[in-house]
Order: structure tokens, then C-alpha cells, then sequence
């Protein structure tokens, strides 16, 4: 499945209040959008017809996660569904996960792109190739080590995966409490590391069986006010019973 027709089908049925997305480029998955979006972009060039209620910023996510309302373009509503895309670095990656789940609802769902590389070279730093990944894939194997708490899910999507996560918890401060000593440990000179299971795509999950898990049902029927620690009751069950102990802390 194409990553396009994943995020299609997650708008119609997660039928988000507020969506955001880290990485515009030619607005295209931003098009997909039935709800208030925030387009966040320093080289948006737009060619996808938005006639949607989108506000767009030509900036780069620090610069507009550190002003003083970052939510005042959707009047103050929490994101429940944030797609990264945007650099194609560990760091910057992490960065933008950490502005998008504090400005998440707790029933919220945040993706990233590029998650997949299908070479060492196309999940290079520096890019020399046509497709390019970076190192977003690193990103999995810090939120699997830092944050068990969340339910983590990489998606076989083409052409370069997705990374489903939920569970979000907008209090939650490891990552930032402890994102140098991260850097430190994930963020590696090239030729990457890449693991062997994510090239061959070993673990991951099809997508047509992670929408037909009822898991975005479950997430669209909590009220908007749910709790981290509430929500977990009921979302880490139904995790194991489709997707088995591995997407999820057994504790």
C-alpha cells in the first residue's frame, strides 16, 4: 500500500479535530486534511489543491514550536493526528516528535515517514542518492528503549515504511530530559547501522491488517478529555490481542 492511501483512509477514520504536519514539500498529504491543519514548511512549494482549512507557515518546527501559543492556529485544539516528514535527520525527527506529542491529545496518533530505508545508503546522512530516508530510523529504536509506554507500530508501507505511534502522553519529559545523552548514543557517523530487521523489513506490520485492527476506532471513540493512564487500559489489550507482546511493553 501506498504511504498516500495509509494516511487517506487514517484521516476518514480517525476524523482528527486538528492535524499537523512537519514537512509540507508540494502539500500533497496535506491535501488529505478534512479538518483545521497546520502546515509547517520553511520551502513549502505547493502544487496539491488545499481546499481545505489549512494554515500554513513557512518556517522550520523549532521556530514555531517556541512561540508562545503554538496552538492558537487550530483556537487552542490539541492535535489528534500529526504526520512528520520533514528532515530527514535522527535528531530533527525526535525533535518534532517531542513539539507534536505536547501538543497532543492523549487519543492523538503521530507518524512518521521514512522510517524504512531499503539500503545503507539510502538511510545515509548525507544524502548522494535519488530516494533518501536519513536516519529517521533511529527514531524506533529510541522510542522502543525510552518510552515504553507508548505503542509503537512500523508499517510496510511503500515506498519507505511508516511509524504509527499512540498512547501519546503530552506530559511525558524523558525525551527531553534525556535527549543529549540520546544524541549521544543514536546519532552515528555514516555508513549508518541499520539494523538488519528493518532492511528486510522483518517485524513490521502490513498496513491493510493494522486498519483492520479497530485500533483507530478505539482511539476516535474516547472523549477528547482521556488520560494517558486511562486510555492505556484499554489500548495495550487490544494492541496485544491484534499485533502480538512484541509492539508493546508486557508490564
Amino acid at each position: 500500500m501506498l504511504y498516500l492511501d495509509f494516511l487517506r483512509t487514517v484521516h476518514a477514520r480517525l476524523a482528527p479535530s486538528a492535524y499537523l504536519e512537519i514537512g509540507v514539500r508540494n502539500g500533497n498529504s496535506l491535501a488529505l486534511a478534512r479538518c483545521r491543519a497546520v502546515g509547517i514548511d520553511p520551502a513549502y512549494a505547493i502544487h496539491a489543491e488545499l481546499d481545505g482549512d489549512v494554515a500554513l507557515f513557512r518556517t522550520t518546527s523549532d521556530e514555531y514550536f517556541s512561540r508562545p501559543d503554538p496552538l492558537a492556529a487550530t483556537g487552542g485544539e490539541p492535535f489528534e493526528l500529526s504526520f512528520i516528514d520533514g528532515l530527514h535527520l535522527f535528531e530533527f525527527a525526535l525533535r518534532d516528535f517531542i513539539f507534536a506529542e505536547r501538543h497532543s491529545s492523549a487519543r492523538g496518533m503521530i507518524v512518521f515517514d521514512d522510517v524504512l530505508p531499503r539500503s545503507i545508503a539510502e538511510a545515509a546522512r548525507e544524502r548522494h542518492t535519488h530516494q533518501w530516508t536519513g536516519d529517521v530510523f533511529g527514531v524506533l529504536q529510541v522510542l522502543e528503549l525510552y518510552r515504553p509506554d507508548l505503542v509503537v507500530i512500523p508499517l510496510d508501507t511503500r515506498p519507505t515504511g511508516l511509524l504509527a505511534v499512540v498512547g501519546l502522553d503530552p506530559e511525558n519529559d524523558v525525551l527531553v530530559d534525556r535527549f543529549d545523552e540520546i544524541l549521544a548514543e543514536f546519532r552515528r557517523p555514516d555508513p549508518q547501522p541499520v539494523p538488519g530487521e528493518i532492511l528486510d523489513r522483518r517485524s513490521v506490520v502490513a498496513p491493510a491488517r493494522f486498519l483492520g485492527s479497530g485500533l483507530l476506532e478505539l482511539l476516535a471513540q474516547q472523549p477528547a478529555t482521556v488520560s494517558a493512564g486511562s486510555l492505556a487500559a484499554s489500548l495495550r489489550p487490544l494492541v496485544r490481542e491484534q499485533f502480538g507482546t512484541g509492539f508493546v511493553a508486557v508490564a
